[in-house]
């Protein structure tokens, strides 16, 4: 092994020399392009992003009459050469990335198309990677850069586990992607559950049933839950419930329902004593998810309804309320959570995790509710909106919308 890497070194060491031989011939003819082609040409046929990035470079500052070697502060270049230079930045960088990918280096791919702000080709790499070379780096490409979050997913759930997968989903600040992740997450654990209980199923009915529906599996099988059965990590679950609150698209809430269905059907020794207005949580989400499904509506509304109204806000705070506001937003009971909003969360806050009042009134067109509120507090910019848009009954522009329309969520 030693003497390989040696015999290694030693090519190396002369394949070098024999390249700058070769420079070296035509710098002395005076062809400075012509070394610098050369040394273009070289890169691309060993696959050297580096070089081919710098020796791109260096040929541009040769054409712009500008040093060789880049002088540490960029402003020194004429302002008539700035707009050039930097668009043959962006080339080259687009170039070496290229060159990086072809060779199958992602992690070495990645600075150049970060740098112009090109990450799509990076996503798409990442999207049909095989094998596990430099596995972390990609993770850390795809997961913690934001580049590609779903495979990065994908791939701690291939390597490393779900348990890794859920802790390193709500470590990091994940938008691009965030609701296919939650989706990803939510079904590899749907069918460890259904697989598990299938499973079950089978070593005691000798079939296993056709279904992935959970609770259709639970119909007439009572005895699948014992008082230490279960058939998932309860933490998993519980873990990922919360993002149901993100979701409205049908088919991923129905796999949060058959979980929670799952959920409520364990032992008190796995029931989690959760927190306002989520005190039980496979219930509680699930209510919420019903509603959101249009399952028994009014039923659902008013099972959080009577939470705000028996509270101490004092002492629990305001999530029933803003939950509720949440929610009545989502079925488009606007006056509603007008009525709640002003009931119950009398200190309007920025941290606020609903709509406020003004801008409830405004999604309800309540435009005279809006301005009496906007009198109340003094808020001349929403007064003067509201007064526009009562008047004109027309959707407010962004030159007219009050300060507090535009900030909130």
């Amino acid at each position: 092994m030693l003497l390989a890497g040696l015999l290694v070194a030693i090519r190396l060491a002369i394949m070098e020399e024999e390249t700058l031989r070769a420079l070296d011939r035509i710098l002395d003819t005076g062809d400075t392009a012509g070394g610098l082609d050369f040394l273009i040409s070289l890169s691309r046929d060993i696959g050297n992003p580096r070089l081919l990035f710098e020796a791109r470079l260096m040929k541009k500052r040769f054409e712009l009459r500008l040093p060789l070697i880049q002088e540490e502060a960029s402003s020194v270049f004429p302002i008539e050469v700035r707009a050039a230079y930097d668009q043959a930045v962006v080339d080259s960088a687009r170039e070496a990335g290229e060159l990086a990918l072809e060779g199958g280096n992602i992690r070495l791919a990645w600075p150049y198309f970060r740098a112009i702000g090109e990450p799509s080709k990076i996503a798409a790499a990442i999207d049909t990677l095989s094998g596990d070379e430099d596995l972390d780096a990609i993770i850390e490409i795809a997961l913690q850069e934001g580049v590609h979050p779903a495979k990065g997913l994908e791939l701690i759930l291939m390597h490393h586990g779900i348990c890794r997968a859920i802790s390193c989903f709500g470590m990091y600040p994940i938008r691009n992607g965030r609701v296919e992740c939650i989706a990803l997450l939510l079904g590899n654990l749907h069918n460890e559950v259904v697989d598990r209980i299938g499973n079950v199923i089978e070593s005691q009915e000798g079939r296993k049933p056709d279904t992935r529906s959970i609770p259709e599996l639970l119909v007439g099988r009572e005895w699948l839950f014992g008082e230490y059965d279960y058939y998932v990590d309860t933490s998993h679950l519980l873990s990922l419930l919360p993002y149901c609150l993100e979701v409205t698209d049908r088919e991923i809430l129905c796999l949060f329902h058959d979980l929670c269905e799952y959920g409520k059907h364990l032992s008190p020794m796995f029931q989690s004593r959760g927190q306002p207005p989520f005190e039980e949580p496979f219930i509680d989400y699930d209510e919420y998810i019903q509603a959101v499904l249009g399952v028994n509506v009014d039923e659902r509304v008013e099972h959080f309804r009577s939470k705000v109204t028996k509270i101490d806000t004092e002492e629990v705070g305001s999530a029933p309320a803003e939950l509720l506001i949440n929610l009545l937003v989502q079925l488009h009971r606007y006056d509603e959570a007008i009525e709640v909003s002003l009931n119950h969360l009398s200190n309007q806050s920025s941290e606020q995790a609903c709509p406020s009042v003004l801008r409830l009134c405004h999604l309800a067109k309540s435009y005279g509710q809006m301005r009496e509120v906007a009198r109340g507090r003094g808020d001349m910019l929403s007064f003067l909106a509201a007064t526009v848009m009562a008047k004109n009954c027309l959707e407010p522009s962004e030159e007219v919308h009050g300060a507090e329309l535009n900030g909130d969520r």
